[in-house]
C-alpha cells in the first residue's frame, strides 16, 4: 500500500490513472507521517513557487497546513517489527526497488 496526505478522492483518481495494483490510503493532515517523524512544513518562499506553478496543495490535501511527508518506505512484518526502512528529505533520492523486493522475499521464507 501507499500512504498520501491527499484526499481520498484524489488518491482514488491516482490509483486509476496509474493503474496501481495496490491501494493509496489517505493520511489527511499527515497524522501517521507525523507519528513517524516524517513531516515538514513548506516554507513561505517554496509555497509561492508551488502556487506560481498552479499547484494548490491545500486543495489536494484538504487542509491549509502546507505540510508534506518526507518520502519513506517501510517493510513491516506480520509480527509488527520493521524489517526495512528508508527515508530521505530529498524526494529525488529513492531506494532501489530491488532492495525492498529482496526484503519481501526474505520475509516470505520466515516461518
Amino acid at each position: 500500500m501507499a500512504v498520501s496526505p491527499q484526499t481520498e478522492r484524489r488518491n482514488e483518481s491516482i490509483e486509476r490513472q496509474a493503474g496501481l495494483g495496490f491501494p493509496v490510503l489517505s493520511d489527511r493532515g499527515n497524522g501517521v507521517a507525523a507519528r513517524y517523524g516524517l513531516v515538514y512544513t513548506m516554507p513561505a518562499d517554496l509555497r509561492a513557487v508551488y502556487e506560481g506553478f498552479g499547484i494548490r496543495l491545500p486543495l489536494y490535501n484538504g487542509d491549509d497546513s502546507w505540510t508534506l511527508p518526507i518520502p519513506a518506505r517501510f517493510v513491516i512484518g506480520t509480527d509488527g517489527i520493521i524489517r526495512y526502512a528508508a527515508a530521505s528529505p530529498d524526494y529525488t533520492v529513492r531506494p532501489d526497488p530491488a532492495e525492498t523486493l529482496a526484503v519481501l522475499r526474505d520475509l516470505r521464507s520466515v516461518p
